[in-house]
């Protein structure tokens, strides 16, 4: 694992740990407030006319979203990355529900995002190699990408890295965070049907592996009556 990719993890987990990890889809990004402003007719390349990948995204879109995070957040060896937690399973699932106020937010960033790289590197963004998606996504971080209107740059990475912080340390019950990948790296317990008193006089970091989430309870096998 390269030192860059380890400094971006660290970074993510530093930040989900002091936000006491994410326990629901509660960080709404600054973008869902900004969204009710001017917008412009979406690109002709929208998704009516592509392969869908899930709920929102297309085939195409899909492929940019999960390099896009899974650079945000690699994975290394016993280390889930934004694949493995299923991050783009979460943020295709909150397009299509809760944040469906970001679709065009979403379909004008990608459109943006993939002008910009064709017209810098000659390809698209998940064609890239690792070092040149970084470049990318340090460009727009800085907002130094070019051919950025609405959103801009630095307001459509922003958005990315929000949700992708959701996608690995939220809920699984909202589609990512799978086996709690993001539960697993931070220490985070999530929910307990109790703490013993040995738990709560421990000093000691609590190692008990969480419960299962409401998703997985939800597709056990019902009893019959």
């Amino acid at each position: 694992m390269r030192k860059h990719d380890r400094g971006r993890r660290a970074f993510l987990v530093r930040a989900a740990v002091g936000a006491g990890t994410v326990a629901g889809a509660g960080l709404v990004p600054e973008a869902a407030a900004q969204n009710h402003g001017p917008h412009k007719e979406a690109p002709a390349h929208a998704h009516s006319n592509a392969a869908m990948h899930g709920a929102f995204f297309n085939q195409e879109d899909a492929a940019t979203v999960a390099a896009f995070t899974e650079r945000l957040m690699p994975g290394a060896e016993g280390k889930p990355g934004a694949r493995d937690a299923g991050v783009l399973n979460y943020i295709d699932l909150a397009l299509a529900g809760a944040y469906a106020d970001l679709q065009d937010f979403y379909r004008r960033g990608l459109a943006q995002l993939d002008a910009y790289c064709r017209k810098t590197y000659s390809d698209s963004f998940s064609r890239l190699d690792a070092t040149r998606q970084d470049e990318v996504i340090t460009a727009l971080e800085q907002g130094k990408a070019t051919g950025f209107t609405w959103p801009a740059a630095q307001e459509f990475f922003n958005t990315i890295r929000t949700q992708t912080m959701e996608g690995m340390f939220a809920d699984p019950v909202y589609g990512g965070n799978k086996d709690f990948a993001g539960w697993r790296l931070v220490g985070f317990p999530g929910a307990q049907a109790i703490f013993t008193p040995a738990d709560m006089r421990s000093r000691l970091a609590f190692t008990r592996a969480p419960m299962i989430g409401l998703q997985a309870a939800d597709e056990r096998p019902k009893r019959r009556s």
